[in-house]
């Protein structure tokens, strides 16, 4: 399954660069079809540190912007712009290991069949201060609480998905915390692997424990009501199998 490889970034100076290095240096040539970097309106280096990239790199591919919109915003546009079946998303900051996006695809069911649509990180050691830790386990209490999605690890930035399922989700401005309780909503199944996580080397973090708090209270909230008024029922006829196998029959 060849993968689109895409990276949302907003004042990643001193990280997107390595990361879009690092990811073409360890995924194989026959897996990786494209890496898009999303610039969302940085006004660092951002964007000079990837374009200057491109000379090496044929198939990356830069989009920004013009006005600052969020990170599931940058999701979606590099998605959009995607070309490969399979998307492989991480965040800009090269805290998650392109290395574990293979383990991650040889999991994933093929798009189209019955195996899992999504496989989703799981950090096993985390390098975030003990104050993040501490507010990640209890957002997942909390979520998991409410939502009952199963899901180990909602902040894992790293995961592999079919781009066509994401096409079919509803858009808002933090969906991308909520994939995988999206994915079960719509009638597919999700795993998770674990993963490697690293220390943030360049710049800070773009969320404070209070503020994620706060957005994610407010979500949860949306998304229950989502979950609650979507039906996804199987479909038990279709017409268009009939005569397929009409037509079969006929030429035997």
């Amino acid at each position: 399954m060849r993968i689109s490889v895409v990276l949302p970034a907003h004042n990643e100076t001193g990280n997107i660069g390595r990361l879009v290095e690092e990811t073409y240096t360890v995924l194989p040539r026959d897996l990786l079809q494209e890496v898009i970097v999303v610039d969302d309106c940085s006004d660092d280096g951002t964007r000079e540190e990837v374009l200057a990239l491109r000379p090496r790199y044929r198939s990356l591919r830069y989009l920004r912007h013009g006005t600052r919109a969020g990170q599931s915003a940058a999701l979606r546009t590099g998605i959009r712009a995607s070309s490969a079946p399979v998307i492989a998303m991480m965040d800009g900051d090269a805290q998650n290991d392109p290395a574990d996006i293979p383990n991650l695809v040889a999991k994933l069911g093929e798009p189209g069949s019955d195996g899992p649509a999504l496989i989703g990180g799981l950090r096993a050691d985390r390098k975030d201060t003990g104050s993040k830790r501490l507010a990640s386990r209890a957002a997942n209490w909390i979520r998991d609480a409410v939502l009952k999605d199963d899901c180990p690890d909602t902040g894992c930035g790293i995961k592999v998905y079919w781009r066509e399922a994401f096409m079919r989700l509803p858009f808002f401005s933090t969906m991308h915390r909520y994939l995988p309780v999206l994915f079960l909503t719509y009638g597919y199944r999700v795993d998770y692997v674990p993963v490697n996580d690293r220390p943030r080397m360049a710049g800070k973090s773009k969320y404070t424990n209070f503020g994620r708090a706060l957005i994610g209270l407010y979500d949860l909230f949306g998304v229950t009501w989502l979950r609650k008024r979507t039906a996804v029922p199987p479909v038990a006829e279709d017409s268009a199998e009939m005569g397929e196998m009409s037509e079969r029959e006929t030429a035997a």
